[in-house]
């Protein structure tokens, strides 16, 4: 999970480090991540478009900013929702 204080510069630091540490495993490229529009995390997450928002908002979802639009790494997604398994049980 990232959290970071300081504002929307912090938030694209934060996420380009998330980005860059992802893309450094072993097989890791930058070509090979795959992101993934707000509608279709929350489809995954059944969860409405607003609950990804506050997530990607609060930094608990790191996310690129493209345009008007966020894109998140699904590879963000199935650690977040494999953080919330671990958690709860």
């Amino acid at each position: 999970m990232i959290v970071v204080d300081g504002g929307e510069a912090a938030d694209r630091a934060a996420c380009r480090r998330w980005v860059l540490q992802m893309s450094s495993g072993a097989h890791g490229e930058l070509h090979d991540l795959t992101f993934m529009t707000v509608a279709e995390v929350a489809a995954i997450m059944r969860v409405s478009k607003m609950t990804v928002y506050r997530l990607v908002h609060s930094g608990e979802l790191p996310s690129v900013r493209v345009g008007r639009s966020f894109r998140v790494p699904a590879r963000a997604v199935n650690e977040y929702l494999r953080g919330a398994f671990d958690s709860t049980g």
